[in-house]
């Protein structure tokens, strides 16, 4: 092979990875995407290094020194028909059906396709979650319309900051103080609702369970060092709501206005408005992450699957860690064999099905504890709960897909190299 084709060989295959990670996929599944395009126009000798913000892959040559080459990944934003577009072109390189220059044209019309929906939208699916997450926490419709409103403000605000190119973490600082200050708010003008609640609902959103989840996920499939990028920036997140928090509670506390955190209610969540809100919750949450129509379905599926077996485990008497885990398999199982045959991302059904699981309430009592009461014994103890069902969710998730793979058929000798990978001890 000469070089300017392995140098446009190679820089094919460094793009899609590039792509995929910038719109929310997993490293494993990058990596072995990334090998199967390299090996589809013959450089079977590759290594892929993905350390959160960069990708590198290497061709080792038998008779000439190596090609590398090295991209940084820019973190746009989760949208999952762009990944959609751009795991079907990867599948069609890697089945021999396209060639380097026809493949590059293709990538480049799948990334600069505008967004599939408007801003209004991508609100109305935000709002959409929080009011949900208020359904499920025990609220009225109330509070779930509060929460609603209360979110859709802070992803305007936050899409401001953000033009202004305002880092992450003084943007979580300000959407948790938006947050805390609607329900000081309405302490203050004694509207009778549960303002705890409206806060905690509004400050789910915000919370970066998700990318606990992430973080989890990839370093059981063996990428300790975007595991660890991917884990700081959760802490680094998670610091910037403390901040949003403590700052406005203090100044709520000098009022004589004083929160407390939500409340256990006397009397549980019925079923049917807990699975409504669950499909819900997933339903808006693809929604906001620009799926399509027919994913939002699947996805609102998902997550009434996930809190229906989360809700069967919890009555056999599993607590919330193990429950989260089987609930997870569950769906990581479905969304590998079903995937491929409806044509829609992985994530569609495994990612936004265990969003109804996060453990935001459980961080926000944590971080409240902390804050507010000074009880780090118990808010610590928060903390360490919600981080064994983000780590339950995350091992069910990949263990539910290794479960499906023999079924779906989507195992190949890339998938097996990335498995073991994680399984070295060298």
């Amino acid at each position: 092979m000469d070089d300017l084709t392995a140098h446009a060989a190679l820089e094919l295959a460094l793009r899609i990875g590039e792509s995929m990670l910038s719109v929310g996929a997993p490293a494993a599944d990058v990596t072995a995407t990334v090998l199967r395009v390299a090996a589809a126009h013959g450089l079977t000798s590759c290594q892929v290094d993905i350390t959160f913000t960069s990708i590198t892959v290497s061709y080792d040559r038998e008779d000439a020194v190596p090609l590398t080459a090295v991209r940084i990944v820019r973190t746009s934003r989760t949208d999952y028909t762009r990944l959609q577009g751009i795991s079907d072109l990867a599948r069609e390189v890697a089945a021999g059906g396209l060639d380097v220059e026809e493949a590059h044209r293709r990538l480049d019309r799948v990334v600069s396709a505008p967004a599939t929906y408007r801003r209004a939208v991508n609100a109305l699916g935000w709002a959409g979650v929080a009011g949900c997450f208020g359904l499920v926490l025990g609220g009225g419709w109330l509070e779930a319309l509060l929460a609603a409103l209360t979110t859709a403000l802070i992803e305007q605000v936050l899409r401001a900051l953000g033009r202004h190119s305002l880092p992450p973490f003084f943007q979580q600082v300000a959407g948790a103080a938006l947050a805390t200050g609607v329900a000081v708010l309405l302490l203050a003008w004694d509207v009778d609702v549960r303002t705890s609640l409206v806060v905690a609902a509004g400050i789910v959103v915000l919370l970066a369970g998700l990318s606990l989840v992430s973080a989890a996920q990839d370093a059981i499939s063996g990428f300790p060092v975007t595991a660890a990028a991917r884990a700081f920036e959760v802490v680094t997140l998670t610091a910037g709501i403390v901040v949003g928090i403590a700052g406005v509670l203090d100044l709520a506390q000098r009022a004589q206005l004083p929160l407390t955190v939500v409340e256990t209610s006397s009397s549980p969540v019925p079923f049917a408005v807990a699975l409504a809100a669950s499909a819900g919750i997933a339903g808006f949450w693809s929604l906001a992450c620009h799926s399509r129509p027919r994913s939002v379905v699947l996805a609102a599926g998902a997550g009434a699957l996930a809190w229906t077996t989360f809700w069967a485990t919890g009555d056999l008497g599993a607590g919330p860690a193990l429950a989260s885990g089987v609930a997870a398999v569950v769906l990581g199982f479905s969304g590998e064999v079903l995937t491929d045959r409806l044509r829609v991302p992985t994530q569609v059904i495994a990612v936004c099905g265990i969003v109804p699981l996060l453990p935001g309430l459980a961080i926000y009592h944590g971080l409240f504890a902390i804050v507010v009461d000074a009880d780090i014994e118990g808010g610590l103890s928060a903390l360490v709960g919600a981080a064994a069902v983000g780590l339950a969710l995350a091992a069910g998730v990949t263990l539910g897909e290794y479960l499906g793979r023999p079924i779906s058929g989507a195992r190949d000798r890339y998938d097996e190299r990335v498995r073991r990978r994680a399984m070295t001890t060298e």
